[in-house]
């Protein structure tokens, strides 16, 4: 099953694609959120949940992408319950351009710390059932107000140095009344990051991931490919002037996505109940690496097969505007 999100009046409704065009409104309040916490209440799978309040109505989804109506595909009513997070250097190929990105000062012999935490995902990645693996690279990205719905435009700080996508699969997560974390479905994403800023030295990695990010448009409920190839492109004055396949899927990490939700729900603060959690799971392939600079205008389009519609941003970035320094007042 995959859905989409749209606001109705000042809420927001869930909708089941149908078609290319046509979704199916599920007549429940709050949208996939209410509906999550309505299955984890009741212990009923979400999908049967949807089909419980599937409707009559139906919806256009150029019409709503037309009239800005889009969301993302699960928004929380406070946007500072949810946390969206991820990990890097989980995929099989996704170590190289990192490592070349840091290996300055180092000697051919030499492994980065990137090469150091890829290898340590290949070697203790995949634990056996009952056991727990090595710990991945994790990062914040920020709360619920970074997310950027489908279609809209991406928001550039005056202060970044990049604006580079990056095409990934996320996982969205519903916490329940107990503390336990619910997987609500996968969604493609586009984690975007500051990669020059990263690239002068990889301790900045902290401050590169914390900027907007977009997933979405469809939410696939249930069981997804193991190996999913789909493409990231680049639009430039309606020009496509970079494409390229990228791999993505469980067969394709280094790290299990157990593993990977484990090492992130493991600390309590992540588990409180009612929070919605959007982690993504890591690339292997960025424009960054073949020496793109993205610019004020161009469209990021990123899509997979079984993920219904192509995830599109368009970057907005000023770089007239000059920041000007914070000033913190003093009770």
């Amino acid at each position: 099953m995959r859905v989409i999100q749209f606001r109705e009046g000042a809420g927001v409704r869930a909708a089941v694609v149908e078609s290319e065009s046509i979704a199916r409104v599920v007549e429940l309040d709050g949208g996939v959120y209410a509906a999550a916490t309505s299955a984890i209440r009741a212990g009923d799978s979400l999908e049967s949940t949807i089909v419980k309040y599937l409707g009559n109505d139906t919806i256009e989804i150029d019409d709503t992408i037309a009239r800005g109506a889009l969301t993302s595909p699960i928004i929380h009513a406070d946007p500072a319950h949810c946390i969206v997070t991820g990990t890097g250097l989980t995929h099989l190929g996704s170590a190289g351009a990192r490592s070349a990105m840091h290996a300055a000062g180092t000697t051919t012999e030499e492994l980065t710390d990137s090469m150091r935490m890829f290898n340590l995902g290949v070697d203790g990645g995949r634990p056996r059932p009952g056991q727990i693996g090595a710990q991945p690279e994790w990062f914040y990205k920020g709360d619920g107000s970074i997310l950027v719905a489908p279609e809209s435009e991406l928001p550039v700080p005056s202060f970044a140095l990049d604006a580079g996508e990056e095409p990934e699969l996320a996982g969205v997560y519903v916490v329940g009344p107990d503390g336990r974390p619910w997987r609500v479905g996968f969604a493609l994403g586009n984690e975007f990051s500051d990669h020059v800023t990263e690239r002068f030295n990889y301790l900045w990695l902290a401050h590169s991931k914390l900027r907007a990010c977009s997933v979405g448009p469809e939410l696939v409920i249930g069981e997804i490919a193991g190996t999913i190839e789909g493409e990231s492109r680049i639009v430039h004055d309606g020009e496509v002037i970079w494409r390229k396949p990228f791999l993505t899927g469980e067969e394709t990490m280094a790290h299990s996505i157990a593993n990977l939700e484990h090492h992130h729900f493991k600390y309590p603060h992540f588990r409180r109940p009612g929070d919605v959690h959007i982690h993504f799971f890591g690339t292997a392939t960025l424009s960054f690496a073949d020496g793109i600079t993205v610019e004020h205008g161009d469209s990021f389009e990123i899509e997979a097969p079984g993920f219904g519609r192509p995830l599109r941003n368009t970057v907005s970035w000023n770089k007239t505007n000059s920041a000007d320094p914070v000033v913190v007042g003093v009770l």
